[in-house]
């Protein structure tokens, strides 16, 4: 088994993810200055802010038709693009509906790349090593958030507009991505499927393993025989019914657990507490950091010990902390408090679901339809995601933080009941062999 290739090949692929936490975390430097330099009211400040997560919504619902017309690297390499251009033009675009044009463009790359990243390392990496690798998606996602904090926080004291060199830097890592994907192959599950290239696939399959290429290449090429024969693949039938639930499933407890109503209103939860001015920094830099560390961590021991297992221990930890949180805000105790929960909060979530999301939904659909399955997980985390943040701050005012909390803590035990009664181990399983299990579920 070639390891340092697969290695490298995972890492170039991941940097998806680093460009998309990049591009997502990157706009919380630069909103006030872009506010006061257009001038915008509210709704011109909300709708540009918002509009890369609707470029991520179209992104994610879009994702699989290249991902499977043209190839997971060539989708790979128009996402590329799109950060590329999205990062340059935000920089020196002088029009505001230029500059939101871009932030869509910036939006849609993010969507197909939580589509494409995820199916394209799943379907190279070994079986023994595959939670680890597609993990290392999730991992650059909170690497690139944390390096945009960072990377806001030195430019800030610059002179002039600083926001444009806040959002035009993500060009370079864009560049790097772009040349990179050069050096990788295509998905050999892809080269069978939608091109029957079979000899080019097993040379790929020999070189990731060669005591494994042979007899996944018959299945593979066992599932292309059916598709030619009239088996059309479709996401939505009675075979695939245990995938989609777990994807959809999987994607909703992501957001009903709180977190992106936690990242983006930290400091607005932490006013509401009495906390003052060090808000920021703990709802920036310190989040970020608590992210990373704990991303890292789970990256190390997800293979180890399976995706139930992380899954369980966040649950219980996500269950203990949202409540406390609730707690505090009942009984009126001090800022200090919920930012010390909170902290403790993302380091369950980031060592959970943070970590496990993107592994399992890629690893439980079969190959003739993993990209839609992708797609499906990733659409409803985003459209949930965009339902969750638009709500927060209404359903905070009138229902209070306490009761707001106590909602997000009894639907981290309902994600316990799911994980504990119906989420299957897929740890170390080929991914065919989980096809069969699935379907036959």
């Amino acid at each position: 088994m070639n390891g340092n290739k697969i290695l490298r090949w995972s890492i170039v692929i991941a940097l998806g993810g680093f460009l998309f936490g990049f591009d997502t975390a990157v706009i919380s430097g630069a909103e006030q200055y872009i506010q006061r330099y257009w001038s915008l009211n509210a709704f011109q400040h909300g709708l540009t802010i918002s509009i890369a997560l609707i470029g991520t919504i179209i992104g994610s619902l879009g994702g699989a038709y290249p991902s499977d017309a043209l190839g997971r690297k060539t989708t790979l390499y128009l996402v590329a693009a799109l950060y590329l251009v999205s990062a340059l033009g935000c920089a020196l675009s002088t029009n505001w509906y230029l500059f939101l044009a871009f932030r869509l463009m910036g939006g849609l790359g993010v969507g197909a790349s939580s589509v494409t990243a995820p199916v394209y390392i799943s379907e190279i990496a070994p079986a023994a090593k595959r939670g680890r690798l597609v993990a290392l998606f999730q991992f650059n996602v909170v690497f690139g958030i944390l390096v945009s904090y960072l990377s806001n926080y030195l430019i800030a004291s610059l002179a002039g507009e600083s926001w444009r060199l806040m959002l035009g830097i993500q060009a370079v890592p864009s560049l790097v991505f772009l040349l990179l994907l050069f050096r990788v192959p295509e998905s050999p599950r892809w080269l069978i499927l939608y091109r029957n290239r079979v000899q080019q696939a097993r040379h790929i399959l020999n070189t990731i393993d060669a005591s494994t290429a042979e007899a996944i290449v018959q299945n593979i090429v066992q599932a292309a025989t059916e598709k030619q024969m009239g088996k059309k693949p479709r996401l939505f039938n009675a075979s695939n019914k245990v995938p989609i639930v777990l994807a959809v499933m999987f994607a909703v407890f992501n957001q009903v657990s709180g977190i992106n109503a936690i990242i983006y209103y930290a400091p607005r939860i932490f006013e509401m507490t009495g906390l003052g001015a060090s808000s920021s920094l703990l709802s920036t830099v310190g989040l970020g950091v608590i992210n990373f560390i704990f991303t890292l961590l789970a990256l190390n021991l997800i293979d180890r010990f399976g995706r139930r297992t992380l899954m369980l221990i966040g649950s219980f930890g996500l269950i203990v902390t949202l409540a406390l949180v609730s707690w505090c805000f009942y009984s009126g105790s001090g800022g200090i408090t919920v930012a010390v929960f909170l902290f403790i909060y993302i380091a369950f979530f980031a060592f959970s679901q943070g970590a496990v999301i993107w592994v399992f939904i890629s690893e439980i659909f079969p190959s003739s339809v993993r990209a839609k399955g992708q797609t499906l997980g990733s659409t409803t985390h985003w459209l949930m995601a965009a339902i969750i943040a638009f709500a927060f701050p209404y359903v905070a005012e009138r229902a209070g933080g306490g009761t707001t909390f106590l909602f997000f803590a009894v639907m981290m035990i309902a994600q316990l009941l799911f994980v504990w009664r119906v989420m299957p181990e897929t740890k170390g399983r080929p991914l065919e062999q989980l096809e069969h299990q699935l379907i036959l579920h």
